[in-house]
């Protein structure tokens, strides 16, 4: 894999986290307000004028976006990470079912916002990501942080009908996994989960490549492929656009999404 391209997508505060919805790319960031824009691809990312505010009331309601689960058919969930101290060492984790529709449409979360669940049987953070296992499809999500770190499978349906993630019948599933992921893809064709990680906090790129089932199974991830880049600032989300091509997004304000060729 290689960077091919790096552009600046202004006006998205520090991004988030990247995903593919029908024919739209989706950037999500935290700006003055939790926000999310629409973009299209030609030789770059074109953005296409849609911005939306994870606002209710006109207050900022999803102040840091960090994960969007979107699969047709199925509820939509966000996540958020809610600092509890100024020193950046205490967190709460949230997990936000929305009227994906409504949102795109109305461009706010005003009459959209469907769940708030605290998502408390997490260790460190939470990202949203759906995948399939065992046929069936799942909210999956990852810990931010040095140790004991986990990847977990939530029911969606029990997901959307619970006060908290350590509720009863939600969680299906967990294994441990290497630190620093910012963000999940899933490669659904391959049965693969992708953890968009940092090498060390906060900087270097690395994208770590897994085996669901098996990582399941096994109670620990059991990485197919790791590819680390050497890009200095911090990786927060990747998703691919098609099967040779992928899109990364960090959080500076400049240089902030690149394109990336898969051979």
């Amino acid at each position: 894999m290689s960077v091919v391209q790096v552009q600046t997508l202004p006006e998205v505060g520090a991004a988030q986290g990247v995903t593919k919805i029908s024919d739209h790319v989706y950037v999500y960031g935290d700006r003055e307000v939790g926000m999310m824009r629409s973009y299209s691809l030609s030789d770059s990312l074109d953005y296409t004028g849609e911005e939306y505010l994870f606002t209710v009331d006109g207050r900022d309601h999803i102040n840091h976006p960090t994960g969007i689960a979107y699969a047709k058919g199925f509820p939509t969930f966000i996540g958020n990470s809610i600092r509890l101290n100024k020193e950046g060492t205490l967190w709460k984790s949230m997990i936000y079912a929305i009227d994906w529709e409504g949102f795109l449409k109305t461009k706010t979360l005003d009459g959209n916002l469907l769940a708030t669940i605290e998502d408390d049987a997490c260790i460190q953070g939470t990202r949203p990501e759906y995948v399939r296992y065992q046929s069936k499809m799942m909210v999956a999500t990852a810990d931010y942080g040095p140790t004991r770190n986990e990847v977990r499978l939530y029911d969606p349906e029990k997901l959307l009908n619970a006060n908290k993630s350590s509720d009863s019948g939600v969680l299906v599933g967990k294994f441990t996994c290497s630190p620093w992921v910012q963000n999940l893809h899933w490669i659904a064709d391959e049965g693969v989960l992708v953890l968009n990680q940092n090498q060390i906090e906060g900087r270097l790129w690395r994208l770590t490549y897994l085996d669901l089932e098996a990582s399941l199974l096994a109670g620990k991830e059991v990485v197919l492929q790791q590819i680390d880049f050497d890009r200095k600032d911090e990786l927060e989300g990747f998703c691919l656009l098609n099967p040779s091509l992928g899109i990364a997004v960090s959080s500076s304000r400049t240089q902030n999404a690149a394109l990336i060729k898969i051979p």
